[in-house]
């Protein structure tokens, strides 16, 4: 609608907008939380809940808004058919910028309950968003490293036992857990410092959904593999969609069972984790096979009207 306008124009407005967006609703939030703390009883705290995640999909719908406002972009989406805004799904994706969860947010906010995202214990202690992400019931993890582990094998299983409580909460409302398996955004530098085996992708980690379908897999309706594009960069990938200059993002959602996970095997035992390791590779590998081909074909498409 404005793509008119300079890209730094666009930007600074898209920004305002942006700041303003995410005030007004992370505030509501925020001040849903506090009420939260003091209310005594747990329905009482359910039912805000969920008007709090009424304000989430309010800024998800309005971040689209801002998008149509300063950007043409062409959503090829696909693989959202017969999804359902009252199911349990765990979400695993590739992470290539800071605009993927807006994107994502704003994409799926009318299909499946809003996102539910691991956030690191650091974040709860946040002005605003530390308060704001626990009134929305977002599960905040304490990972234990592997030097730790190393130094003390009596906290193994520590990680499981805190995700089994992080999820505990979502047993009596629909729930969608998203978990980002890379650990990162993906830069070729990244990549290539890891010597991973995918062209576009970082190697993803089995851990983090492992402990989640341990504590909740027989609950979710299905495990959603998401994978994100943007044809025509994968670097500043946020600054282009600020400045109007995105024209494309590629969004395929692979509705898939859920896998069993038995918790003690997984800890306990190599094979387990070798092959439940090997089959998230697969989606992966899958997953960087299908990349390949959007950007293919968006090359191909390129070239073709440049020669017309």
């Amino acid at each position: 609608m404005l793509t008119f306008l300079p890209g730094p124009l666009l930007f600074v407005l898209s920004l305002v907008l942006l700041i303003i967006n995410t005030s007004v609703w992370g505030s509501l939030i925020a001040i849903g939380g506090i009420i939260k703390l003091l209310l005594p009883l747990k329905a009482l705290r359910r039912v805000l809940t969920k008007i709090m995640n009424r304000f989430m999909w309010a800024w998800a719908t309005c971040n689209g808004g801002i998008l149509y406002l300063i950007s043409n972009i062409e959503w090829d989406i696909s693989g959202l058919d017969n999804l359902d805004p009252n199911g349990w799904y765990l979400l695993i994706s590739n992470h290539v910028s800071g605009f993927d969860i807006a994107a994502q947010t704003y994409v799926l906010r009318n299909h499946i309950p809003m996102l539910k995202f691991f956030l690191k214990k650091e974040l709860l202690y946040v002005p605003i968003l530390g308060l704001g992400c626990w009134a929305l019931d977002m599960p905040f993890m304490n990972r234990t490293s592997p030097a730790k582990l190393k130094k003390n094998p009596k906290l193994k299983g520590k990680d499981l036992e805190t995700t089994r409580k992080a999820c505990e909460r979502f047993k009596d409302s629909p729930t969608s857990i998203f978990n980002y398996v890379e650990g990162s955004r993906f830069t070729e530098e990244k990549r290539l410092r890891q010597d991973s085996p995918y062209r576009h992708l970082l190697r993803p980690k089995a851990s983090g959904i492992a402990f989640t379908l341990s504590a909740m897999g027989e609950q979710f309706t299905n495990l959603l593999n998401i994978t994100l594009v943007y044809p025509e960069t994968s670097e500043k990938v946020l600054s282009n969609v600020m400045q109007g200059r995105t024209k494309k993002v590629v969004m395929h959602v692979e509705v898939l069972p859920v896998p069993h996970v038995n918790a003690n095997d997984y800890l306990h035992h190599a094979d387990s984790r070798v092959a439940f390791q090997r089959w998230l590779n697969q989606l992966w590998f899958e997953k960087d096979q299908f990349i390949d081909n959007v950007l293919k074909q968006y090359q191909q498409s390129s070239l073709h009207k440049k020669d017309n």
